[in-house]
């Protein structure tokens, strides 16, 4: 898991390093796969459900599960979801950022780094005995304060010898609730944040998920590991991103 974790961060600084105006997003993928693949690994999301990328990528309004294409043309002011998997001996990492292309509106700036910020709330919350409730509780009401609000359709999850396992770790919650944290367990753990409301609408492409008014989403996502006396962020291959 920390092998496949740190080739999963490795693949995502990459891919920060190609966000600049005029990229396409097929270009991006492509190098993401090249890179996973060189180490070893394959993407765990290269034909997971019939996906067509090796990388979710994702852009303005786009929530989730924007399918890379050479038509995609970054613009400056774009904030460009990317979503990284990568399965290594039969185990795999999952990470997310939300990247700037170059100067960004102040809104926008603001939504990124609430985004960021609640992962960092939630993690806070975790602990042997903690529950998944008091997770999701500090994540929503940390981005509450700016007058954000979490994406309830998808969550975070479980994971391991699959990329998607049990149980589901909702952005939302109440304290006390929920299933009981256990040292081994490894999560991943997403905020899917928007500026207006968190209600989302999926595209006729089948993949593709979309703010419901049209306004920015930010997505921020580790892979993490409980142990007995802390939370290992098995993602995180470089401080601040």
């Amino acid at each position: 898991m920390k092998t496949a974790g740190r080739i999963t961060g490795e693949a995502l600084l990459l891919a920060r390093d190609m966000v600049r105006e005029g990229v396409s997003t097929f270009e991006i993928d492509k190098c993401i796969r090249a890179y996973i693949e060189k180490c070893g690994a394959r993407p765990s999301f290269l034909g997971y459900g019939g996906f067509p990328g090796s990388a979710c990528i994702s852009i303005n309004d786009e929530v989730i599960h924007g399918i890379p294409s050479k038509k995609r043309i970054l613009k400056e002011g774009d904030i460009v979801k990317i979503d990284v998997g990568a399965c290594w001996q039969g185990y795999h990492g999952d990470s997310a950022r939300t990247i700037p292309v170059g100067n960004v509106s102040k809104e926008a700036q603001l939504l990124m780094d609430a985004t960021r910020q609640s992962f960092f709330e939630g993690i806070a919350a975790v602990k042997t005995g903690a529950r998944l409730g008091d997770v999701g509780y500090a994540i929503e009401s940390y981005v509450k304060q700016f007058g954000l609000s979490v994406v309830r359709k998808y969550v975070g999850h479980g994971i391991g010898r699959e990329v998607h396992e049990d149980p589901n770790v909702p952005n939302f919650g109440t304290p006390g609730h929920g299933i009981r944290l256990c040292k081994g367990m490894a999560l991943a753990i997403e905020p899917m944040v928007n500026i207006g409301t968190g209600a989302v609408v999926e595209m006729d492409d089948g993949w593709t998920v979309k703010t419901a008014d049209g306004q920015l989403s930010a997505h921020y996502e580790n892979t993490i590991l409980i142990t007995d006396d802390d939370v290992i962020v098995l993602t995180e291959v470089e401080k601040g991103f």
